[in-house]
């Protein structure tokens, strides 16, 4: 659950805040964290990143959950 309050702290103090928040959670929920991080995007075109010969996820709408 992201924390919606207004915060005055300066960039370095905002990046530590959420890195504890981050490294308390669970391995489970960090990854679950990570997959949901990819809502949202615009997909990219799949063409340009295969000739890239990137590694690609990519994440379904109709996938099984």
């Amino acid at each position: 659950m992201v924390d919606k309050r207004i915060r005055f702290e300066t960039k370095e103090e905002s990046n530590a805040r959420r890195e504890r928040a981050f490294m308390a959670l669970t391995p489970h929920e960090r990854l679950q964290w990570f997959l949901r991080s990819f809502d949202g995007r615009l997909p990219e075109d799949a063409a340009a990143s295969d000739r890239k010969g990137n590694f690609v996820i990519r994440k379904r709408k109709d996938a099984v959950q």
